[in-house]
C-alpha cells in the first residue's frame, strides 16, 4: 500500500523559512522528507484547522507548524511556516483562494494593519517621485481647526477595478482604509505577489491602463479560471512551487538564493513559453534577465531526448559572467543538467571553431582595444596619410569584420549604421584596399584580433551550415546546437550573431536572448533582423528590479535622462515601468575641490560603514590610475583594498576597487562611485568628435552614460556618488543640488 504523498512548497512559505535559524531550517527539510514518505505519521500531527478540510496544519518541531493546503487525495501544498502560537491563537487569520486573473493559488494573511507581527514603519523619503501621503493626525475636538481627515490612498479606484487588476479580494476592506505609505508597506509584507505589484504601481503614480498593461496582463492566465479547481491551479505557473527535494534542500541551507530557485510568475511564463523562432527578453538591471536565461536553459534541457551530447549553447560576452553562469546552472540543476549544456563565452567559442578548422595559423590573439594603435603603427610604417587610425579601426572592426563582408563589392553595398561620416564609392575602395594590406601586415606580425577571430569563425560556420543544407539528413554537418541561449545580448557584435545564427537551425525555440541596451558598454550596435534573427513579435520586457532599492533606482534613472536607446532590432527602447519594491536609504551626492580631497571623502565614507572587509563594499572610478590612487589611500588608512581585474576581484574580501568596465555583472551591498566629474564622465577625449563626427560623439557619450548607469545599479542598499571640480553633466541638477553639506 502506497503511504507517500506529493508535497510542494509555495514560494511565500520560503520567505518565512529564510528567517528561521539554521537548525529550524533543517527541521523544515526533515519535515518535508517525512511528510512525503508518510503524511499519516502520528508525529506529524496532521489535522484540519477550525473544521476546514482544505486548510491543515502539521508539526515541524516543538515551536513551528506547517500550514498545508489539501489539493487532492494525496497531494498537499505547503503554504506557510508559522510559530505554533500564530497558528492556534487566531485560527481565522488565513484565507486561501484562486486568483481570478492568474489562476494561481494565494494564501492571504488577514491580520489587520497595525497588528501585524511582521509590520514595519518606514520613514517618508522625498528622494522618490511618488505621491505625497501625510500620516493621520489625532483629531482633537477642543482644537478650533482640526487637521483634515487623511484621504485613503486608493479611493479613486473601485473594488471592481482593483479585482480586475488582480488584487486579492479578501484584502479589499483593509486596502480601503490605507492612508499612509507605512500602512501600505505593512499590508504588502503579507499580501500575495500580484496584489503587491499592482498596489505599488498605482501608488507610484501609474495609471489604471498602465498597470493593467505592465503588471497584470503579462501574468494573466490564457484559459478560463475555475475558482474551485485547486488541482488545475497548483499546476499553473502563477502558483510558484518547488516539489524537488534537492532544490528545496539547497534553498534551506542557503547555498542558492530563493530568487535563483523561484521565478516571479511573469518570468516563469517567459521561461516556459514555446516560441516560433528567436525570442528576446529585455529589462533594466536587477530584473532577473540572467535568472530567466538560466531557467530557460534548464527548461529546454528537460525537454530533450536522452543521449544527446551538449545540444544547448549558453553564451555571453564576458568571460567572468560565463564562469558565473556555469556555477549558477550547476546549483540550479546539478551535473546532469550542466552536462547537456555548452557554457562558454562568445570569443572562446569563436576561437574553438577556428582551432577546429586549423585556420588560425598559430597567430597570437590581441585585444580589440589595441586595434587603433595597430592601425596607427601600420599607417606610419607604410607612409599612408589621409585617414585617422581610429576611424579606420572602427570601420574595419564594426563594418568589414563585424558584418563578415567577403569582398569589395559587398563592402560597397553594406549599410554602415551609427558610423557618422558617409563614404562615397571611391573612398570605400581606398579603405577596402587599406584593410587588405593591414590584415596582411598583421599576419606578418604573427597576430590577429578577437574581432578577426569572430569574423573567421562566422565565415566557417556559415560555410558549414551551407554544406549541411546540400547534404543528406545524416550528414556530419548538422547544426551544432538545437537551442542557443545568450545572456547580455547587447554586447555581441554582428559577426558573433552571424556565427550563432549558423550554429542552430531556424525553427521553434532556436534562439533565446536576454539583454538591456541601456547597459551596452562596448561599441557593438546591431539590427538582429538584418542578421537573420527575427525577434519581431517575440520580445518581452521585465520591469521589476529585485536588486536595487527604490531610492537608488530613482536616481539611476535620473542619470539616463534624455537618452534614446535601441531595441536590437531597429526600434527604440526605454525603461518605462521599471520599478522596485525594496526600500532603503537615499543615495548621497557630494563634491570636493580636488581629487586629493575626494580620496579623503572615500576613506571617510568607508570608515563610516564600519567593517568593510567582507567584500560587500566597493569603490568604482573612471580610470585605472584613479583606481591605483584609491587603493593607495585606503591602504594608508589600514583598510584592505582589492583590485578588480579582468577576471574579477583578485580575492573575495576587502574593499573592491575598479574601473566602471570591471563592475559589469557584479553586486555589492554598499558602493561609492568616485570621480564623477566633467571631463572624466564623459571622457574629455570624445569632445573632438562633437563637430567633426556628431554621430560618433553621441555614440561615445551614450556609452559613457551607460557605464555610469551600470555602476549606479550595482549596490543593493547604499550608494554614494562623489566628484571634484565640476560634476558630470550626467548628474542632473536635481541630484547635484541634493549633495550633503
Amino acid at each position: 500500500m502506497n503511504t507517500g504523498a506529493m508535497l510542494r512548497m509555495l514560494d511565500r512559505a520560503d520567505k518565512e523559512v529564510m528567517k528561521l535559524s539554521r537548525a529550524d531550517k533543517g527541521a523544515v527539510y526533515e519535515f518535508t522528507h517525512k511528510f512525503r514518505n508518510n503524511p499519516d505519521n502520528p508525529g506529524l500531527q496532521l489535522k484540519s484547522l477550525h473544521g476546514n478540510s482544505r486548510l491543515m496544519s502539521a508539526r515541524i518541531n516543538r515551536d513551528y507548524r506547517a500550514l498545508l493546503l489539501h489539493i487532492a487525495e494525496r497531494d498537499f501544498l505547503l503554504v506557510a511556516v508559522k510559530h505554533r502560537s500564530e497558528v492556534y491563537d487566531d485560527l481565522s487569520r488565513y484565507a486561501y483562494r484562486i486568483n481570478r486573473v492568474t489562476g494561481g493559488i494565494e494564501v492571504i494573511d488577514l491580520t489587520p494593519v497595525g497588528d501585524s507581527i511582521v509590520g514595519r514603519v518606514v520613514s517618508a523619503d522625498s528622494s522618490v517621485a511618488v505621491p505625497s501621503v501625510t500620516d493621520p493626525a489625532v483629531a482633537d475636538p477642543s482644537v478650533a481647526d482640526p487637521q483634515p481627515t487623511p484621504k485613503p490612498i486608493f479611493d479613486r479606484y473601485s473594488d471592481t477595478e482593483l479585482v480586475e487588476l488582480g488584487v486579492a479580494e479578501p484584502l479589499l476592506p483593509q486596502i480601503r482604509d490605507l492612508t499612509t505609505e507605512a500602512e501600505l508597506l505593512e499590508l504588502l509584507d503579507r499580501a500575495p505577489q500580484l496584489t503587491t505589484d499592482v498596489l505599488f504601481a498605482l501608488f507610484d503614480g501609474k495609471t489604471y491602463d498602465e498597470v493593467r498593461a505592465q503588471v497584470t496582463d503579462p501574468v494573466r492566465a490564457e484559459e478560463p479560471i475555475d475558482p474551485e479547481d485547486f488541482e488545475a491551479a497548483v499546476a499553473r505557473p502563477a502558483t510558484q512551487v518547488t516539489s524537488d527535494d534537492e532544490a528545496l534542500q539547497a534553498m534551506l541551507v542557503e547555498s542558492f538564493g530563493r530568487w535563483q530557485i523561484f521565478l516571479h510568475p511573469t518570468q516563469r511564463k517567459l521561461v516556459e513559453r514555446q516560441y516560433n523562432g528567436p525570442a528576446r527578453v529585455g529589462g533594466g538591471p536587477g530584473t532577473g534577465k540572467t535568472i530567466v536565461a538560466l531557467h530557460r536553459v534548464a527548461y529546454l534541457a528537460r525537454q530533450l531526448p536522452p543521449g544527446v551530447d551538449k545540444p544547448i549553447l549558453l553564451t555571453t560576452f564576458n568571460r567572468n559572467l560565463a564562469a558565473d553562469l556555469r556555477t549558477r546552472l550547476m546549483a540550479l540543476g546539478g551535473e546532469e543538467l550542466v552536462a547537456r549544456v555548452d557554457i562558454v563565452n562568445i570569443d572562446r567559442l569563436a576561437s574553438r571553431v577556428v582551432a577546429e578548422a586549423r585556420a588560425g595559423g598559430g597567430r597570437r590573439t590581441v585585444s580589440d582595444n589595441e586595434v587603433p594603435q595597430l592601425w596607427a603603427d601600420f599607417l606610419i610604417e607604410t607612409g599612408e596619410t589621409g585617414w585617422e587610425p581610429e576611424f579606420l579601426a572602427a570601420e574595419w572592426t564594426q563594418v568589414i569584420l563585424g558584418q563578415v563582408l567577403n569582398s569589395r563589392i559587398d563592402y560597397f553595398k553594406a549599410r554602415r549604421p551609427n558610423r557618422g561620416r558617409s563614404l562615397n564609392r571611391m573612398e570605400r575602395d581606398q579603405i577596402w584596399r587599406l584593410t587588405e594590406r593591414f590584415t596582411t601586415w598583421l599576419e606578418g606580425q604573427g597576430i590577429w584580433t578577437w574581432r578577426q577571430v569572430a569574423e573567421r569563425a562566422a565565415r566557417l560556420e556559415m560555410d558549414r551550415a551551407a554544406a549541411s543544407s546540400t547534404e543528406s539528413s545524416g550528414s556530419l554537418h548538422r547544426p551544432r546546437y538545437r537551442h542557443v541561449v545568450v545572456d547580455e545580448a547587447q554586447d555581441l557584435s554582428a559577426a558573433h550573431w552571424k556565427m550563432l545564427r549558423a550554429m542552430v537551425a531556424s525553427g521553434p525555440d532556436d534562439m533565446f536572448l536576454t539583454g538591456d541596451t541601456h547597459q551596452r558598454i562596448y561599441d557593438n550596435h546591431v539590427t538582429l533582423g538584418s542578421l537573420g534573427i527575427n525577434i519581431r513579435g517575440r520580445s518581452s520586457r521585465l520591469t521589476l528590479s529585485y536588486r536595487t532599492t527604490r531610492q537608488i533606482l530613482a536616481d539611476a534613472l535620473q542619470i539616463m535622462t534624455g537618452e534614446v536607446y535601441d531595441d536590437l532590432d531597429g526600434g527604440e527602447e526605454d525603461l518605462a515601468g521599471y520599478r522596485s519594491l525594496l526600500r532603503g536609504e537615499r543615495p548621497s551626492f557630494r563634491g570636493a575641490a580636488t581629487w586629493a580631497q575626494e580620496r579623503d571623502l572615500i576613506a571617510e565614507q568607508v570608515h563610516a560603514w564600519g567593517d568593510p572587509t567582507d567584500g560587500s563594499v566597493a569603490v568604482c572610478v573612471p580610470t585605472r590610475e584613479f583606481a591605483a590612487d584609491v587603493i593607495a589611500r585606503l591602504e594608508a588608512d589600514g583598510l584592505p583594498a582589492v583590485e578588480i581585474g579582468p577576471d574579477g576581484p583578485k580575492q573575495p574580501d576587502g574593499v573592491h576597487v575598479g574601473t566602471m568596465h570591471r563592475f559589469k555583472g557584479l553586486e555589492y551591498q554598499r558602493m561609492i562611485i568616485a570621480g564623477v566629474s566633467d571631463g572624466l564622465i564623459p571622457r574629455q577625449a570624445i569632445s573632438r568628435y562633437r563637430d567633426t563626427d556628431p554621430k560618433r560623439y553621441q555614440r561615445e557619450r551614450q556609452r559613457d552614460r551607460s557605464l555610469l548607469f551600470v555602476a549606479a545599479t550595482r549596490p543593493r542598499d547604499e550608494l554614494v556618488v562623489l566628484w571634484h571640480g565640476t560634476p558630470s553633466p550626467f548628474l542632473t541638477s536635481r541630484l547635484v543640488q541634493r549633495q550633503l553639506p
